[in-house]
């Protein structure tokens, strides 16, 4: 069988509930051998001390806010381009929880930094463009839930969320283009990474292990989305015969 075939809703539904269950596993193995290593593996740092450890749930939140809306953007392509039938259900479900990680990235690089800069918020090019996008994510939600027509939501929200991947690079190469108090990339980029290897592994294994949990929740709505749309569809059907 194609890989295409399982784009029909009750086989992504039953291939769905046969992987879930392994895909919580690996994330629960993520979660406590990252956790592990970053308690008892990972230094202080020698400026910041037990404060740095907040970069563990940070970084990986903020990563997986630009990756959730990537996956919208993709999810958005397959709507105008290929009418994949689950693209827009992908875009819609991944919106809440790109907007939750968002919020935590900015709530964590808050609590991150009045003990490092003495100040809870700074306007600089990093922070004000993530809040940018957590304002992006409230919107398409907001656009999917006034349009009730499913099919008119889902080429609407398509449309804005392409129209804001602009934002993205901004995101990631802001530190470089602009004079930020945000540190510049220390991990993806040219030359190497610049962070000690007993603090990056732990990075990487809980930046994974937030991925997997994001492929969880993203799962799961899919599936309940599905369900919702049967459901107000069978209600149609049954007013349609009432009348």
């Amino acid at each position: 069988m194609r890989l295409i075939d399982y784009a029909n809703p009750t086989r992504f539904l039953s291939l769905s509930a046969a992987l879930l269950p392994w895909i919580v596993g690996v994330t629960v193995v993520l979660f406590a051998v990252g956790f592990y290593l970053v308690f008892f593996v990972a230094p202080a740092d020698y400026q910041q001390g037990e404060t740095v450890k907040i970069m563990y749930i940070h970084v990986p939140f903020s990563w997986l806010s630009m990756f959730c809306y990537m996956t919208m953007a993709a999810s958005a392509l397959g709507t105008l381009v290929w009418r994949h039938p689950l693209a827009d259900v992908s875009a819609k479900c991944a919106a809440p929880i790109g907007a939750a990680f968002t919020f935590l990235a900015l709530a964590t690089g808050s609590l991150w930094g009045k003990p490092m800069w003495g100040t809870w918020w700074v306007w600089d090019a990093r922070l004000t463009s993530v809040l940018v996008l957590f304002i992006m994510y409230l919107g398409l939600i907001a656009l999917q839930e006034t349009i009730e027509d499913p099919a008119r939501a889902a080429k609407a929200g398509a449309i804005l969320t392409l129209v804001g991947v602009v934002n993205i690079p901004i995101i990631k190469f802001s530190v470089d283009w602009w004079n930020t108090l945000h540190q510049p990339s220390s991990v993806f980029r040219a030359g190497g990474s610049t962070i000690a290897t007993s603090m990056l592994v732990p990075l990487l294994v809980m930046a994974v292990a937030f991925t997997f949990l994001f492929l969880v929740f993203h799962l799961m709505a899919m599936r309940n989305e599905i369900l919702r749309r049967r459901i107000r569809a069978m209600r149609m059907i049954e007013a349609a015969g009432v009348e």
